[in-house]
């Protein structure tokens, strides 16, 4: 399964990228908006540290602005994947883009129906949104379930991304359901490493090799 980061943050992608565990960006308008800075030169920044996949979303509601919007931030870089939303505008807008092959990645997903269509459209990826459907009593866990089921059936090429992850039982869960992608915030990554047995570990060694005679 391919790991992605949920950030505009620069610093944080380089880190990631520089241990070598990460294969992807997402960003969105809310994530942007922390940084401060201009959308596209933030951008160009992630794509020159050699992401091969950064997912920009265009903010219009209607398909023809949404066309404008696809169409520019591809040409920003070759590893751009433009993200459309979940609607009837949405999907009239990826038809066409992902026809004139822009590689498209349809966010704002909480149904398996609504998979089905991004996938019928074209979509190179379907961004369903776990954590927020946890927050309304729902099983996020159980939607990807389903897409993957479907996907399976039909032999859709369109991948898996699961998002809005909260914890690192998120991402385990979705590699045992067979998610093509999982894309998290900093810190969730950060835990995917971490375990206290390790540590309890690490310091037990260094602290047995201080007797060794030197």
């Amino acid at each position: 399964m391919k790991l992605f980061l949920d950030t505009a943050s620069v610093k944080e992608i380089r880190t990631m990228w520089e241990i070598g565990i990460l294969d992807g960006v997402t960003t969105n308008p809310s994530l942007v908006a922390k940084e401060g800075r201009k959308f596209e030169d933030l951008l160009r920044e992630i794509c020159a540290l050699g992401v091969p996949s950064v997912s920009a979303e265009v903010v219009g509601t209607t398909t023809d602005q949404m066309l404008v919007e696809g169409r520019r931030l591809r040409e920003i870089h070759p590893s751009i994947y433009v993200k459309t939303p979940m609607t009837p505008d949405g999907l009239r807008a990826t038809k066409i883009l992902a026809a004139e092959g822009t590689r498209v990645n349809m966010t704002l997903v909480f149904s398996a129906n609504q998979a089905l269509l991004a996938a019928k459209v074209g979509a190179a990826y379907v961004s369903p949104f776990i954590g927020r459907l946890d927050d309304q009593g729902q099983d996020g866990m159980e939607l990807i379930r389903e897409i993957v089921q479907i996907y399976r059936n039909y032999h859709f090429p369109t991948q898996v991304l699961v998002a809005s992850v909260r914890h690192p039982i998120h991402v385990m869960d979705a590699a045992k359901l067979g998610a093509d992608i999982a894309t998290m915030p900093y810190a969730v990554m950060e835990k995917l490493a971490q375990h206290p047995l390790t540590d309890i570990g690490l310091a037990r060694f260094l602290k047995d090799w201080e007797k060794v005679p030197k």
